[in-house]
């Protein structure tokens, strides 16, 4: 073959061999996009704060929150802010490791965005609970949120109301009888 088509395959699988299996910065795409404006920097925070629960990274999440973010349906104990969603997420990620989020419907509507997300993966870490840790046998995870954000003007989300199907949850972690 000669040199200078070799050259490029030669970068092509060097890239490839460099990248991560899994990209931290992968934006997962909504499978169902309306509303005006839905290619914009408010349907963008809602991606990268998705990317952020599916990867536990937290530059996602700092690119994604503002500064003020405010969980306007805080769960009990867990801290008002950034700091709020960074916590759950790691304590998610120790239980779930292969967490997968997909965005399934995305409206977009002004400076708020609505989504119905679907969470996935294997329970094969530890689950805090008041009794103790769980330690997972590989059970499948399989839940549905729901979340409508409010995106200031530097394309941030500032506050968050959302609603998870804890209760599946917590059956398919063992906390609960099913």
């Amino acid at each position: 073959m000669p040199a200078p088509v070799l050259a490029p395959a030669i970068l092509a699988l060097s890239l490839l061999a460099a990248a991560p299996a899994r990209s931290a910065t992968h934006l997962p795409m909504p499978a169902h996009l309306a509303g005006a404006g839905a290619t914009d920097k408010v349907a963008l925070a809602a991606r990268r704060y998705a990317a952020f629960w599916q990867s536990g990274d937290p530059a996602l999440a700092r690119l994604a929150l503002a500064d003020d973010f405010i969980d306007r349906t805080l769960p009990a104990g867990r801290p008002q802010g950034l700091a709020g969603p960074l916590q759950a997420s790691q304590v998610f990620h120790a239980a779930v490791p292969d967490l997968q989020v997909a965005i399934e419907e995305m409206l977009v509507a002004g400076n708020r965005v609505s989504l119905r997300l679907h969470f996935t993966g294997r329970f094969t870490g530890v689950f805090p609970t008041p009794q103790g840790e769980l330690r997972g046998q590989g059970q499948a995870i399989d839940f549905h949120a729901f979340d409508l954000y409010q995106v200031d003007a530097q394309g941030r989300i500032s506050d968050n109301w959302h609603l998870e199907d804890n209760l599946a949850l917590l059956r398919q972690l063992g906390v609960l009888a099913p």
